[in-house]
Order: C-alpha cells, then structure tokens, then sequence
C-alpha cells in the first residue's frame, strides 16, 4: 500500500494522539505494529507525490500549446486550466490529476493528451516536516532529511530540560491511515550511549517527551 502523507493527515491525526495521550501517559502500540512501522522507508514521506497548496504545475496538452501553463495550487486545492476553469489538484497526484483533466478537455479537442510535471513542491517541505514536543529547551518543527535520527532531533530541540521523564519519550508515526507509539528510551541514548532505541526518523514523525510525575 502507497504511504501517502498529506497536510491534513499529519497536522491533525498525529496532533490529536499526541495531545490525548499527554493527558492519559503514553501507551505503546502493539510489537507488532512497532517493528512494521519501524520498517517503514525513512528516506521519503510519499511512493507519490501528492499535490498540496503552493506546489507549480506544468499542465501540459500534446499538441495543443496554446492550452499548456504553469500554474500554482491556490490556498483553496485548485489550478484553473484553460477550458476546463476550475479543478481540485490537492490531494492528487499528478497521474490522477492529468487523468482528470483529460476527461474534461474531452468535451473540446479530441483524444487529449495531458501530463503533469511538479517544477515546485512547495506543499512537500510541510509535509516532510518532524516534530519534537513536551519537556525539551525548545519545541520545534524542523524539515526532515536523510539519516536523520531520534538523537539529532532531540539536539535540534536544545536537548531536554531538567524535569523530562527520559524513558518515557514516544515517537509517533502515520502507518496505513492509524498512529503507531513507539516507546523511546532517552535516558538510555543520552546517558548511557545504548542507541538501541535512536530510531531512524520519517518526514511526518512525532517525538513526544513527557515531564515526570512527582
């Protein structure tokens, strides 16, 4: 199954569990969950890309110059494309989206022909974002990159304050429409060098760390 990321999935469904479970303490997923979401490809947050506010188009119509453009994803998820006006491009990926419009130019030149080549991601560096809340110097939201780990984050955060419960951190990640808690041990990486728990992180991830309970 592709592993699709958009703004709403990230924004929302990770911020609500992280929230909820800050109020109730964090409970681990299954072991089984943990290790297939542990797996997952943290080198992209997409198999496709899918198309979100701020990202440029270049619709292209074989044949047809005079109806190519390059257009941007207005705030609203549309492109406006001439003949057809108005279409939702948020949420989509450039195959479905090209799909889409050739159904409607259908009704105007015959056989058309479209293709969609994203010449801006602006959406993607949202999306690709990781985030680090609770007991650290400085909560921040920082864009992924490759090899990026628990303990650069962490490091990225100003590092935990004095009232953090270490071992008690949960990464958060989107597996197949549901949010997997995967229990961190920072006491661990931080104190005693035992990395068995600074896990890769994904565009999309979460790390939470709660303050201790006196």
């Amino acid at each position: 199954m592709s592993r699709k990321y958009s703004l709403a999935g990230i924004a929302l469904l990770l911020a609500t569990v992280v929230l909820a479970t800050g109020c109730a303490g964090p409970s681990a997923s299954s072991p089984d969950k943990i290790q297939r979401a542990l797996r997952l490809d943290t080198s992209t947050s997409v198999d496709e890309y899918i198309l979100g506010p701020t990202d440029v188009v270049q619709v292209s119509v074989w044949r047809n110059e005079d109806l190519s453009i390059s257009v941007p994803v207005r705030p609203d998820g549309k492109i406006s494309v001439p003949l057809v006006g108005d279409v939702r491009a948020a949420g989509r990926t450039p195959a479905n989206l090209a799909e889409i419009i050739e159904r409607s130019l259908a009704q105007y030149i015959r056989e058309p022909q479209v293709s969609i080549v994203v010449t801006s991601m602006g959406s993607h560096e949202y999306s690709d974002r990781v985030r680090v809340t609770g007991a650290v110097q400085k909560p921040v939201s920082v864009p992924h990159r490759a090899g990026m780990t628990v303990l650069d984050v962490v490091l990225g955060a100003g590092g935990t304050t004095p009232f953090a419960a270490l071992n008690k951190a949960m990464l958060y990640r989107k597996m197949n429409g549901e949010v997997v808690a995967i229990p961190v041990r920072l006491e661990d990486i931080l104190n005693d060098g035992d990395v068995a728990t600074n896990y890769a992180i994904r565009p999309g991830d979460i790390l939470s760390v709660p303050e201790r309970t006196f």
